[in-house]
């Protein structure tokens, strides 16, 4: 470790001990406070194994990494790991039926050619040292826009579902009148990005540019890689939720209604297509 990284946080017992206080009060404070989405899921238990996943994954990633970078099939069978795991999280999320997989589509979309853009014009080389950190960063944006815009979504159809039934009615189609309800909510995932982009520098100094300044790399340079990082997160999440989008208001993407009379998860129905009324004969 470089003098510069190990006076920003050493690692000793003091870290560890700071870490696991701030755990206690994340846990703590969500479920004083009731922070659940439903009275069968607490966020304090989510917050507690999020924590202790984290460290034991980090942990593990640390041995990994070491030997993904040196190894073409290591770098491309770590890469394939992040991407599985991404597409199973945001489908949980999502969904939590067997259309989990679906969400494979709007995080590729968003990653695969902006990765293939670099590596073509060789502005990030097929190195692991390069390519994991720069890949990580894009999957991870293209999952978060990916469960917000599918949650906003499903969310906002299932409220408005008699606005979505009476545009039917009017004469638009199913995928139509879906995307009209489905479209401003959706975009809402977009917005932590653009506030990111808008104020960096300003509020906030953003990882990669940290890292490049820890590692010796001069202000400009950083600040050179954090643009580009900002403005191709941009670009893989702004694709990112329009497939989502897309996938949702085809109704490919859904979650599952409860049965009125078991309480058991059935398939949500499409809704039914109504002809517009005609008009009289004269």
């Amino acid at each position: 470790m470089t003098s510069s990284a190990a006076s920003l946080v050493p690692v000793n017992p003091a870290l560890g001990v700071l870490l696991a206080a701030l755990l206690l009060v994340a846990v703590v404070v969500a479920g004083w406070f009731r922070l659940d989405p439903h009275p069968y899921k607490s966020r304090a238990r989510e917050t507690l194994l999020a924590g202790l996943r984290a460290a034991v994954q980090l942990a593990l990633v640390s041995v990994v990494v070491t030997w993904a970078v040196k190894s073409v099939p290591g770098l491309l069978a770590f890469l394939v790991v992040m991407f599985a795991v991404a597409v199973r999280t945001a489908g949980r999320r999502i969904t939590g039926n067997h259309t989990w997989w679906l969400t494979a589509a709007p995080i590729a979309a968003g990653v695969v050619p902006v990765v293939a853009a670099l590596l073509a014009t060789g502005l990030v080389p097929l190195k692991g040292v390069a390519l994991i950190p720069v890949t990580g960063i894009l999957i991870g944006g293209a999952l978060t826009v990916t469960v917000l815009a599918g949650r906003r979504a499903l969310d906002e159809l299932s409220q408005r579902r008699g606005e979505v039934e009476a545009a039917m009615a009017l004469g638009l189609p199913d995928r139509d009148a879906r995307m009209e309800i489905a479209r401003p909510a959706a975009s809402e995932a977009l917005l932590p990005g653009l506030d990111q982009t808008r104020t960096v520098g300003l509020v906030t100094l953003p990882g990669a540019f940290v890292g490049m300044l820890l590692g010796g790399a001069g202000p400009v340079l950083a600040g050179a890689v954090q643009l580009f990082v900002l403005i191709a997160l941009m670009a893989v999440q702004t694709i990112a939720v329009a497939v989502t989008l897309e996938l949702v208001a085809r109704h490919h993407l859904y979650r599952p209604e409860p049965d009125a009379r078991t309480g058991s998860p059935r398939k949500a129905r499409r809704f039914p297509r109504v002809p517009a009324p005609s008009r009289p004969s004269e």
